[in-house]
Order: C-alpha cells, then structure tokens, then sequence
C-alpha cells in the first residue's frame, strides 16, 4: 500500500506524511514541476513532477495508483476515475470519497459550473481549518488501520 497525494495546493502534505511515517508506508506526492522544492522529506516520500497543464498530475496519478493504495485529493473528477480501480480516496476535509457519493458530488460540480459559465456566482470552499485537519487525521488513520 502507498499513499498518493494530488499535491497541487493541498495543506495537509505534511499530516499525511507524519502518519504515513509513523506506519512505515510510502507516500507519493504528484505534482506540478512549478512546485518543485529543495525541501528535505523522509525517505518514505518520493515526489513524481509533471509538465504544467491542467490535469496532467491527474493523469499520472490515474497511470500509477493501484488497487489497495489510498489517494489524497480534492478533486471530485481524479476521484471518479480511481475508484473503480479499487483505491480508497480521501478528501482533505475528512471524507472518504465512494461509489456511493461520487455521482452526487459530480452532479454537484457540473451544476456549480453551469452556473459560473451563466455568469452567476457559487460559494467558494471555507477556509482550512484545525477542526478540519484532525478530522483528516482521524480518517486517514482509521483507514489506514482498516487496511493492515
């Protein structure tokens, strides 16, 4: 098992990889080569940088997860196409992403869009916040230990 993070813009890099740490598992941080860094992590993180585009780090991450990995992501759309791969996928808020859910939340998105292309306007997400985070911590690690 690895864990993936979409790492584009998400703030809880460094809790997954402290918990990944603490189980011995190996994390993979995909992201854009504009945000390449000199920064030292653990040996259990590795950094896989794509081309600047839109969706090329989703790409990657749909090329190298497999069945039994976890993904980190907010994106509603990476999600849709790694379920069906057997992956269990987390959002950074704390909810596990499922069949069960997928379709609401992409129904969700392509109406929020349809509105915006209208000309009308949608709530953007809240702030990130410490609640927020150790909701994520609680999950990842009750899905990590659903997995051992």
């Amino acid at each position: 098992m690895k864990i993936f993070i979409d790492g584009d813009g998400s703030p809880v890099k460094e809790t997954t990889i402290e918990i990944a740490l603490s189980y011995s598992i190996a994390v993979v941080i995909v992201t854009s080569i504009d945000h390449y860094s000199l920064k030292e992590y653990p040996e259990n993180v590795s950094f896989v940088y794509v081309d600047k585009g839109a969706d090329a780090a989703d790409y990657k991450i749909v090329q190298l997860i497999r069945q039994g990995d976890i993904l980190v992501t907010q994106d509603y759309g990476l999600a849709s196409l790694v379920l069906p791969k057997g992956v269990r996928v987390l959002h950074q808020l704390g909810y596990e992403y499922t069949g069960g859910n997928i379709d609401g939340l992409l129904e969700q998105r392509y109406f929020s869009a349809k509105v915006r292309k209208s000309g009308g306007h949608t709530k953007g997400p809240k702030a990130f916040t410490q609640a927020d985070r150790d909701k994520f911590k609680k999950t990842l690690v009750e899905l990590i230990e659903q997995k051992k």
